[in-house]
């Protein structure tokens, strides 16, 4: 049976503006990180707030300069809009910057100070300043505050609208993230910033066809190679399912080909899909504020919209891709997909789209639910040997990885969870989504819940896999 999910997020980290490296490991395996540098026998990287290091004579490359370590944390395709630069009608007072961010931190006397001056246009710009700083290194709360400051000094700025539309779209609320994103293009209709971001929300919300219009417009005023792919995608999606009809349930917009299901079998997945609903609120707590979206496909009308590898049986990039071919009612199976599928909706929302692969993997497949099994006692083998995959390394992309590598990731991510709900309880995996949204790291989120290290934690899950499933 094809191995069936992966998750692709509409915006995984919008806006991050650093570059990162890529470490090429000789196994074929490879390693995104925000910085990379040498230090003797040992090259040393940091992803987030950690830092790592790895034997020179483990690595066959390195390149710099690719798509940011954040962006690549818990996405399996990034498509990310690119790092926007503030528009003119910021105010510009001296190296604002400098003066609004020490040490790494957003300095809340000198934001004081700056709105004190009563210059409006002077206190949105630091505001924004903070927001963005805060929104880079993944606090969104703190950033949507400060954003929302902004705005209320120059609420028809559209470089802080443009920001804010996409935090909402982030966070799940595309709904609310539209009429900024319309009133950024009202303010700067000559902006291709404004453009993209409108469209990001059209697409959100089912608008396909007016994102496909605000991306073209966006390419008339600047070629972007990540908007033409947006573009690309939107149209085949478009050609695809342009005659499919629509229904609807309380949390749920269902797409589908009129003649390729049956109104008993659509009623049988949107009810399955309320019940899972219920269950993941219970589970998880709060849900995402829009109603999902989820599309029926033939099999190859599915690779034709996702250009998913084949390995691939369901796709989360925002809306719930699932291929039905040949079904005619609900199966276990089928079950199983839609729940996972949903699973990722929560956890995106939880963790504002910053949830690492192995994690939200490993959460949705334990959700679904789903047990090790058989392949737990080759799991505690592998682990036995030093034969698994660093966790560390699969906070970013599983479709790098080959299939057998594809595997063993799921097999781990799902391990993983398993032993933090049998060892700690579902609430721990909340406050960890929790931390995880608030901008913490993986790892930091991993310590101020489970208090391990990624070194520990795979110590503890070895353990763990040798006492439940070893001889």
């Amino acid at each position: 049976m094809r191995l069936r999910v992966t998750i692709l997020f509409f915006i995984a980290s919008a806006f991050a503006g650093a570059r990162a490296d890529t470490i090429h490991l000789k196994n074929g395996r490879t390693i995104v990180a925000d910085h990379v540098r040498e230090n003797g026998i040992h090259y040393e990287y940091d992803i987030g707030d950690d830092s790592y290091a790895i034997p020179k004579s483990a690595v066959d490359h390195v390149d710099a300069g690719g798509m940011p370590a954040a962006a690549s944390s818990g996405s399996a395709k990034a498509a990310d809009l690119q790092a926007f630069t503030p528009a003119d009608s910021l105010a510009n007072e001296g190296d604002l910057v400098a003066r609004i961010i020490k040490e790494g931190k957003v300095n809340p006397d000198v934001l004081a100070s700056l709105e004190g001056k009563g210059n409006a246009e002077l206190s949105a710009t630091a505001d924004f300043i903070a927001g963005k700083f805060e929104f880079e290194h993944g606090n969104v709360a703190q950033a949507r505050q400060y954003f929302e400051s902004a705005l209320r000094f120059q609420p028809d700025n559209s470089t802080i609208l443009v920001y804010y539309a996409a935090l909402l779209v982030r966070t799940g609320n595309a709904g609310q993230s539209l009429p900024y994103a319309q009133r950024a293009v009202q303010a700067a209709p000559s902006s291709p910033d404004a453009y993209t971001m409108l469209g990001y929300a059209q697409f959100a919300l089912d608008h396909t066809r007016e994102a496909i219009t605000s991306w073209k417009r966006s390419l008339e005023l600047r070629p972007d190679a990540k908007v033409e792919q947006l573009l690309a995608k939107a149209q085949r999606e478009q050609r695809v399912e342009s005659d499919f009809a629509q229904g609807e349930s309380s949390h749920f917009v269902l797409h589908y080909e009129g003649k390729q299901t049956s109104e008993a079998f659509r009623g049988q997945i949107l009810a399955a899909l309320e019940f899972d609903y219920d269950d993941l609120v219970r589970d998880l707590g709060t849900p995402p504020r829009d109603n999902i979206l989820v599309t029926l496909y033939t099999e190859q009308a599915f690779f034709d919209v996702t250009h998913a590898p084949s390995w691939t049986g369901a796709i989360n990039d925002g809306k719930l891709r699932v291929p039905i071919s040949g079904l005619t009612s609900l199966t276990p199976e089928l079950a199983h997909v839609l729940k996972h599928e949903l699973a990722h909706s929560f956890i995106a929302h939880l963790s504002a789209g910053r949830c690492p692969p192995w994690l939200h993997e490993g959460i949705a497949q334990f959700l679904e639910p789903r047990s090790l099994g058989g392949e737990g006692r080759q799991l505690s083998l592998l682990f036995k040997a030093q034969g698994n995959i660093p966790l560390n390394t699969l906070e970013g992309s599983f479709l790098h990885l080959s299939g057998p590598q594809v595997h063993i990731a799921y097999a781990e991510s799902l391990a993983a969870v398993s032993y933090i709900s049998d060892s700690y309880g579902l609430s721990d995996i909340q406050r960890i989504l929790e931390r995880i949204s608030q901008g913490s790291s993986t790892e930091a989120a991993l310590r101020a819940t489970i208090h391990s290290d990624y070194g520990q934690f795979e110590s503890d899950l070895a353990r763990y896999l040798a006492d439940k499933y070893g001889q």
